[in-house]
Parts: structure tokens; sequence; C-alpha cells
């Protein structure tokens, strides 16, 4: 792996099936439970529940419904891929040979999954406090420097971070528009409540949007530490 982050498993057999999806399992006619989607189960609660109990200390102030709200940006799909990936898990798993043809090793779902039975394949091997060490080697730093991998769309996590304390006026405005038509460059700004909170470049008006919202966004989480 990129980085075994100084876990060594006692149980390899039980790593190994934290690797094995179940287009393999069937095509090797192996048990449904030789297939990681039990420890898929197990690695979603203890990370639900880790991510949960930071976001309960780091926010003393904010009430469950807007801690629901950032812990289902953290752990979302494209989240989860992207941490999978960011380890080298993709590099690892057993697929079938349809899935396997069908890209099935990128495809987010599956490496959504491949994280999780991880997750759940440390629980059995190394208890509760392993997973809350490694999510906080590689998740929590993602979410503290605001490198918020998980996210695709910055103007809807920037109006979903902000209207957790309510409605909010958000506004986007273009500062600078240059160059020739077919290589035009916007500078545009994000405004809440009349107040800036970060600017953007891009070769169209939505990608600039997108900028900005991406420097409002970090600079927002930033903020909380």
């Amino acid at each position: 792996m990129k980085n075994d982050f100084g876990i060594f498993f006692s149980d390899f057999k039980l790593l190994k099936t934290a690797f094995t999806h179940s287009s393999y399992a069937n095509e090797k006619h192996l048990p449904k439970t030789a297939s990681n989607e039990r420890l898929e189960f197990l690695g979603d609660a203890a990370l639900s529940l880790t991510i949960s109990e930071y976001l309960y200390l780091k926010f003393p102030d904010k009430q469950e419904g807007e801690l629901s709200k950032i812990r289902s940006s953290l752990v979302r799909t494209e989240s989860l891929a992207k941490f999978s990936k960011k380890c080298g898990f993709d590099t690892y798993i057993l697929l079938g040979n349809g899935e396997e043809q069908t890209g099935g090793r990128s495809r987010e779902t599956i490496l959504e999954d491949l994280f999780e039975s991880f997750l759940g394949a440390l629980v059995l091997d190394q208890g509760f406090e392993a997973v809350k060490k490694f999510l906080n080697l590689v998740m929590i730093p993602e979410f503290e420097d605001g490198d918020f991998i998980g996210v695709t769309d910055y103007k809807t996590a920037l109006q979903e971070l902000l209207q957790t304390n309510g409605d909010t006026r958000i506004e986007y405005k273009v500062l600078e528009e240059v160059g020739p038509d077919h290589l035009k460059e916007f500078k545009i700004a994000v405004y809440e409540n009349g107040l800036q909170l970060g600017t953007g470049k891009g070769h169209s008006k939505k990608a600039a949007e997108q900028e900005a919202a991406k420097d409002a966004f970090k600079t927002a989480i930033r903020s909380k530490k």
C-alpha cells in the first residue's frame, strides 16, 4: 500500500476478506461470507461513531441537525472513495473478471465499501481505538485543513455550511472579465449578506463561481478550528 500507517494485522485472513469484493467471491464459488460485505457493515458503524464523536467535541455550540449535515458531507460516497484511493486500497481489491473489465476498480461505490470494510477488519483485529487513530491520520487532517476532498460542488457545500446557522443570502458577482472571446477569464466574488467571503477565477462564470465558493468554503472551515 502507499502507506501502511504503522498498521500490521495479526489476522491476515481478515485483511484479505476486507479486500474481497462479492464479484470475486462469486466467481471463485466462495461462501457469501468470504466477501467484504459484513465487514463493511461493521466499518460503517465505526466510521459514523468516530466522526460523530470528533464533530461533537469540535463544535460544542452546534445542534444535532447541524452536526448531521457536516458528518454527511464528510462521509459521502465521493469522499470515502477518494480516501480509499489515497490509501492505495484500489490497487489491492480482489474483483471478478467482469467487474474488473467494466472499471470496478475505479467505481466510487466499490471504493467506498472497501474503505468501510477495511475499518471493520481493523476493529476486529485491533479494536476501536485503532480505527480512531487511523481516521485521525487519514480523514481528520483533510477536514481540518479545509481540503474537503469529498466535495465536488463547492457552491452547494458552501451553501449548506453557511445555512447551518439559519437562512442567509449568498450572491456571486463578476469583479473582472478579461481576454478575447475565445479565451475569456472571469474573476468572481461570493458574498454572504453583502460580506465578501472569497474570490475565484475561471474561463467560464460557472467555473469561477466554483473557485470562489471553494475559497470561501476553505476559509470558513479553517475559522472553525
